[in-house]
């Protein structure tokens, strides 16, 4: 059974740096490129990170680039997403996808909440 967990939401202070999880299971994740995106109230879902099934090339946002970093444990089976210097626009669902040719992935979801 295809699993990913997302964790590390909450409520933050703007500038602050949370570090979010997300674990796979019932896939051979190291073959798989990871993402996140995010979906704001009223807005369409984008995609705010990805990086190779290698972790050895990732892309960003243009509006999170130099704030936001992607990365992966190939052993834990584990995809993170380094997030500094939150803003109150940063404020969404943040949700991790697996992708590898047209098998696609979703994780639920975990909410973070950029406010003072």
């Amino acid at each position: 059974q295809v699993q990913l967990v997302e964790s590390g939401g909450g409520l933050v202070q703007p500038g602050g740096s949370p570090r979010l999880s997300c674990a796979a299971s019932g896939f051979t994740f190291s073959l798989y490129a990871m993402s996140w995106y995010r979906q704001a109230p009223g807005k369409e879902r984008e995609l705010v990170a990805k990086i190779t099934s290698t972790g050895t090339s990732t892309n960003y946002a243009d509006s999170v680039k130099g704030r936001f970093t992607i990365s992966r444990d190939n052993v834990k089976n584990t995809v993170y997403l380094q997030m500094n210097s939150l803003k109150p626009e940063d404020t969404a669902v943040y949700s991790c996808n697996a992708m590898l040719s047209s098998l696609n992935y979703w994780g639920q979801g975990t909410q973070v909440t950029v406010s003072s």
